[in-house]
């Protein structure tokens, strides 16, 4: 997007980017930037923040006001206010006693997990009035289940035409995702990122399970699969060294 800012001004148009990773932003040297320091994927901050999201838009569109450059970087002076861990927030399911396990067990572990999370979803949605669950069109039982049956050892068929098996994989554990960390957050408590991260990558059977099956399917001779568990399953922050 930098590179960009700078062809579109070329063209007459002035242009701001929000910038998330300062040293590549240092790098590529766009014509304004305006650098926040949030997480990866929430250049505005917080969500359901909407008065905290406009003043970050706001602080972007001043920079287009002033004619200092030919590259400005400015920093915001907030930091996310959803940052700092809700000591009043508690983990919808009682943590897992292991860190892992046989992958038979992780994966009933996994499905039952699901299940019992049915009522927790239920209320984030009945808050939300959204979800973000359904990028592999599958109900979130069936989502479970295939994602379990990749890690029992099958290489079950792709449930939807013109989906690749891989593919579905990809998007069933994107639901799964989305599926706990939304349960985990309903309610009146407001849990960082970072909370939720800990509780489902380190304390569920379904984040250890999803590590273990990357760690396995990594193995295998397909490429393209190989390819998206290495890249698209599990976080890099939260990827486990080997051994």
């Amino acid at each position: 997007m930098s590179a960009l800012g700078h062809y579109l001004e070329e063209e007459g148009l002035a242009t701001v980017a929000i910038s998330l990773i300062r040293p590549q932003t240092e790098n590529t040297k766009p014509p304004r930037a305006l650098w926040v320091p949030f997480e990866l994927g929430r250049p505005f901050g917080p969500p359901s923040a909407a008065a905290f999201q406009k003043r970050v838009v706001l602080a972007a569109l001043r920079m287009l006001e002033r004619g200092n450059g030919p590259v400005a970087i400015e920093d915001f002076a907030d930091d996310d206010p959803r940052a700092t861990q809700d000591p009043a927030w508690r983990p919808p399911l009682t943590p897992m006693t292991v860190a892992a396990g046989p992958a038979d067990a992780l994966a009933a572990r996994l499905e039952a997990e699901v299940g019992q999370l049915r009522g927790a979803h239920e209320r984030w949605e009945a808050q939300h009035r959204r979800t973000t669950v359904g990028l592999s069109g599958l109900p979130i039982g069936d989502c479970a289940r295939y994602v379990a049956d990749w890690l029992r050892g099958k290489t079950p068929p792709s449930p939807r035409e013109g989906f690749s098996a891989p593919l579905i994989l990809r998007f069933a554990v994107d639901d799964v995702k989305a599926y706990y960390l939304e349960a985990a957050a309903a309610g009146a408590a407001k849990p960082s990122s970072r909370q939720l991260g800990d509780w489902f990558w380190n304390e569920s059977a379904t984040g250890a399970a999803i590590h273990v099956l990357r760690e396995v399917l990594q193995g295998s001779d397909d490429d393209r699969l190989k390819l998206i568990v290495a890249n698209f399953m599990v976080p890099a922050t939260r990827v486990r060294s080997a051994g």
